[in-house]
């Protein structure tokens, strides 16, 4: 039996003997460009049925298909933890939204600040990197990218859900020793380069289930801070523990 070295995410349901047809795309990644032949084993998950090792049965230049044998990883959801982010260049926010979909955000919700510099975003494309980033790291879960939508909207829609707000004009840093005891749903929220504005600053600080943070004596670009907030998050409250 062929050892699978390629994962691949597909829109179908998985299950033992169920047949997968490939896309077009799809079939020239793995044809085309990774050569693999009848027999071959790839690794599948949909975000729904786990992992589950399936073996190439037809392949072609504009098709083919996969027939699933074994399940080799249940489905492992994480926290119920969400980015909230301003985003910024196109580079940088295809990173963040990489990078927070492989440290186990359920959901990357992009808005607009009264500092945020970028006019919309393209989804589609943003949530085909969170799909590539699950498809790297191991993952069998594919973080939600939403539409990019406005603060307060975004704040609105929070419902009970506690808020991880990274102020970085704190003068010094709060208390944040309640987090400890705070599990739950949550979101972290990164604010854009020019940072948040008073208003905005001011609406944070008078929610009740917000709690500003530091991220240390220096001030990170909004790339580095996603990282680092979502490190902290899940060492304290995360499967990281």
């Amino acid at each position: 039996m062929s050892e699978a070295k390629i994962r691949l995410y597909v829109e179908h349901p998985l299950g033992q003997g169920q047949s997968v047809q490939l896309s077009r795309d799809q079939a020239h990644y793995l044809f085309g460009v990774m050569r693999l032949t009848l027999g071959a084993a790839v690794l599948l998950f949909n975000g729904q049925d786990g992992e589950w090792r399936a073996t190439v049965v037809e392949a072609g230049k504009r098709g083919g298909a996969l027939h699933c044998e074994v399940q080799t990883r249940p489905l492992q959801v994480p926290p119920d933890l969400w980015l909230m982010f301003a985003p910024i260049k196109k580079a940088r926010t295809d990173f963040i939204v990489e990078k927070a979909a492989e440290m186990g955000a359920r959901r990357i919700v992009p808005v607009q600040t009264d500092f945020t510099n970028a006019g919309r975003v393209q989804r589609d494309r943003l949530q085909a990197h969170a799909v590539e980033a699950a498809e790297q790291c191991g993952g069998t879960y594919v973080a939600e990218v939403t539409d990019m939508v406005r603060l307060d909207r975004a704040l609105a829609d929070l419902g009970e859900r506690k808020v991880m707000f990274c102020d970085e004009a704190l003068a010094e840093a709060e208390d944040t020793s309640a987090l400890l005891d705070t599990p739950g749903p949550w979101a972290i929220l990164i604010g854009p380069e020019g940072g948040f504005s008073e208003r905005e600053r001011a609406r944070l600080h008078r929610l009740e289930a917000a709690y500003a943070v530091q991220l240390g004596p220096r001030i990170l670009r909004a790339d580095t801070a996603a990282v680092a907030a979502l490190t902290v998050w899940q060492q304290t409250l995360g499967d990281w523990r």
